[in-house]
């Protein structure tokens, strides 16, 4: 998140507070969080459609993880985490291939 900002003349220090990792924490760890749903949903195996389709609110990190995957493409911005939340929303890849994938990364000093 905080290589994407900057990009866009955001402060590192920004995605640090409650703006950013704060907001991040929330919707990650919260049982209200459509977006958690949506993620507990896909894992469990169902189609993005369908549980869109049932839900009466927008879960919107469905939405923004498109534009922000397409827009990192386009920028050369290195976003592993977003490609793979894409890959799996909109392409089909398996969660459990995803999460092994990001996990097998060789280890390098995050920046």
């Amino acid at each position: 998140m905080a290589r994407y900002g900057e990009v866009f003349g955001a402060r590192r220090e920004t995605f640090m507070g409650l703006a950013g990792m704060g907001d991040l924490i929330v919707t990650c760890t919260s049982r209200y969080s459509r977006n958690r749903y949506v993620g507990e949903m896909v894992a469990r195996g169902r189609k993005l459609e369908e549980i869109l389709s049932e839900m009466r609110m927008v879960a919107e990190g469905v939405y923004t993880v498109k534009i922000v995957y397409e827009i990192a493409k386009n920028r050369e911005i290195y976003m592993p985490i977003t490609e793979h939340v894409y890959r799996v929303l909109y392409e089909g890849m398996d969660v459990r291939e995803a999460m092994h994938s990001l996990l097998d990364r060789p280890l390098k000093k995050e920046e």
